[in-house]
């Protein structure tokens, strides 16, 4: 069968910069799955997206699909025969139906019936029929919140539709696609090379197009963007800042991509920087530089869509437009050294932390009288967690954070050094919101780190004493996220403190505002247990692993992370599969009949098997003993492998439910002792193999 390639381009105003990748992807994965449905078959498609186009070339797609047979079912071949052979009222029926003839009727087997049926050559259809509807249907399932329609059209879609191109090879495919006739003429840059230009291959799209001062393929035009800003970067000694979500929508925001360099006074650069990083990306799409400490460098690099004769009137035209964003950055910033921090507690004072648990200066105070509790377990110093507590809530009331409010803590840093607070106070501050996501940074300092445990201890406690626990769907003070952030802190800076003493410290600083004392605390305890699966999950811990663990409830979240990561190792263990079957066997007989009290009797083991796990437990116990009051997990399951071939050995040829009452009394306690050896670390016989 010939193979043909199809070149499709529909040509939009200014498709939106933030959705034009997902718009290319999702068109490219819908035709993928249109032309599979119907059958044809194709070597690829190569997705173009660019601000005023989506297109896709289909390469080496079937002309056709394959002839099929279609099958339609009569009645069974008894019913449709009468005794001399001679066709039924059913079969007639049928025949008339399909408008067949008896010679065309054939049978087949159904189950153990035979039934009459009608066998009908069903010729595939061409590509230039099935193509339009695939591309039309591809295009309506794409992932559009708000649809538009322009003019008379009735189609909508998510800009108004300007030109259709569908060419298989050379020829224009007869279509009509959102209201507009397919042709062969598209259009270059809207200021460059406006006029038409008429396509006579499906091939010739991008150097044509290219030729025109567009650069339809967004990879192209991204690596044309990274390669410029890096050379601009590079004449002045800096890096650019550049976050992939701003880079994929200064790619979708042009066609031909020229990237400039433009500067700003220096006096801004005594404005915190992130504040000043924050408007230049948000506001203006620019490209922030620092050097290799990480300041940020009197320049920025904005990508412009034209190639200008005279590029330095782009260059001071943003120059103008960004100069009174950075002054009001600054005039913020200025504004709010007139009250130092310590003062504003009066505002703070009169914002709703929440109904019952009061305002935010409230929290402040119980923050400051938790983290001094909290002091002597994360080694700050007490009075410096208590004066960061009480400052760290206070730039919330700032101007810089009214008008920037992801510099939340960042700010208070600023004002706190400039009031001359030593680097634990300044730097606890902006640490305190950490970590903010999955797998980010936790606070360096010890200030830091008692701040955020009792900032997030605080919320959790005070949410779950007024009977606000998360549900299903709702979370409004992000619990889940603050429990995992409270896990962490707990176990990376290996702080050894049970979670039930955390709640309690901090039902401590809530005193007689929380009611009923031991249902928050059992409540609290329960829900920061039951994050540990998401925590370990995420980290690619298998939930058989973190229920081995589990079955033990261990108190502490240190302890927790110990044994999980021993569990993980020992399961990697040519012997842990032998010995996780053989302590859920043991688990199982011992649910059965509980070991009676006592040491094992020696004179009363009488199979060597039996002697011969009792002489290597006997060897193994003070070996694996100091290890498990070390807290080192992984070495003590790790020496408890060498059991594997005794206790195979024992359940080869022992006999654990004997007649004998005292020798089967003895086999119990000698399974117990086996089983206690491991269960000071996990249950394994949980682990699934």
């Amino acid at each position: 069968m010939s193979k043909h390639t199809v070149l499709f381009e529909l040509g939009c105003e200014e498709l939106p910069p933030k959705s034009l990748k997902k718009l290319r992807d999702a068109l490219k994965a819908e035709t993928e799955k249109g032309l599979k449905d119907a059958g044809l078959a194709f070597d690829a498609i190569e997705a173009y997206a660019a601000p005023r186009r989506l297109a896709l070339k289909i390469i080496n797609v079937d002309a056709a699909q394959a002839d099929t047979q279609k099958r339609f079912d009569g009645p069974a071949v008894q019913a449709a025969y009468d005794a001399e052979g001679k066709p039924t009222k059913a079969l007639e029926g049928f025949m008339r139906g399909q408008g067949i003839t008896v010679d065309q009727v054939s049978t087949f087997q159904a189950g153990k019936v035979e039934k009459v049926c009608y066998l009908k050559d069903v010729k595939g259809q061409s590509l230039d029929v099935l193509l339009p509807q695939i591309l039309q249907t591809a295009l309506d399932n794409l992932p559009i919140a708000k649809r538009m329609r322009s003019a008379a059209s009735r189609t909508e879609f998510v800009r108004p539709v300007k030109w259709v191109v569908l060419l298989k090879d050379n020829d224009v495919v007869d279509a009509t696609i959102q209201d507009h006739k397919a042709g062969n003429v598209t259009y270059g840059h809207r200021f460059h090379a406006p006029e038409a230009i008429t396509l006579t291959h499906a091939d010739e799209y991008l150097a044509k197009l290219k030729a025109a001062y567009v650069v339809a393929s967004f990879e192209e035009r991204q690596a044309i963007i990274d390669g410029q800003v890096k050379a601009l970067a590079d004449e002045v000694n800096a890096i650019a800042i550049v976050p992939s979500d701003l880079r994929d929508e200064v790619t979708a925001l042009v066609e031909w991509p020229v990237a400039l360099r433009a500067s700003f006074e220096e006096r801004f650069l005594a404005v915190p920087q992130e504040a000043l990083i924050t408007t230049m990306q948000d506001n203006q799409k620019y490209f922030c530089l620092v050097n290799a400490e990480n300041k940020l460098q009197p320049y920025f690099i904005t990508v412009s869509n034209i190639e200008s004769k005279d590029p330095t009137q782009i260059i001071e035209g943003n120059e103008k437009v960004v100069r009174p964003r950075l002054s009001d950055a600054e005039f913020f910033f200025q504004q709010d050294q007139k009250q130092p921090l310590a003062s504003r507690k009066e505002k703070l004072a009169n914002m709703v932390f929440q109904a019952q648990l009061g305002t935010l200066w409230n929290k402040s105070e119980r923050i400051a009288k938790l983290a001094v509790a909290l002091a002597p377990i994360t080694g700050a110093k007490a009075e410096d967690a208590e004066k960061a507590a009480l400052l760290a809530k206070c730039d919330l009331t700032s101007e810089l954070v009214g008008e920037f409010p992801e510099l939340q803590g960042i700010a208070g840093t600023y004002y706190a050094r400039l009031e001359g607070e030593n680097d634990e106070v300044a730097e606890s501050l902006g640490e305190q919101y950490l970590p903010k996501f999955a797998g980010d940074v936790l606070p360096k300092t010890k200030t830091g780190t008692t701040i955020a445990l009792a900032d997030r201890l605080d919320t959790l406690t005070g949410i779950f004493g007024i009977g606000q626990a998360p549900t299903g769907s709702k979370d409004p003070f992000a619990l889940r996220r603050s429990a995992i952030g409270i896990l962490r802190l707990v176990t990376e800076n290996e702080l050894d403190v049970s979670i039930e003493d955390l709640i309690k410290l901090a039902l401590a600083a809530y005193g007689d505002v929380l009611k009923d004392h031991d249902k928050t605390l059992a409540d609290a305890v329960a829900f920061l247990e039951g994050r540990y699966r998401a925590k370990y999950e995420d980290q690619g811990v298998d939930v058989d692993v973190i229920q081995a663990v589990q079955a033990l409830s261990p108190k502490s979240p240190l302890d927790f992370d110990k044994r999980v990561n021993a569990v993980n190792h020992f399961r990697a263990l040519p012997e842990a599969a032998a010995l996780a079957a053989a302590n859920k066997r043991v688990a199982n007989i011992l649910a059965k009949e509980a070991a009676p009290e006592g040491a094992v009797v020696e004179a009363n083991l009488v199979e060597d098997a039996e002697k011969a796990l009792f002489a290597e437990l006997a060897k193994i116990t003070p070996v694996v003993e100091p290890l498990f009051a070390s807290k080192d997990y992984t070495a003590a399951l790790s020496a408890l492998a060498v059991l594997r071939a005794p206790v195979d050995a024992f359940f080869d040829g022992v006999m654990v439910m004997a007649d004998d009452a005292e020798l089967k009394a003895n086999r119990l306690r000698l399974l117990a002792q086996l089983r206690d050896l491991f269960t000071k670390v996990a249950d394994i016989s949980v682990l699934q193999h």
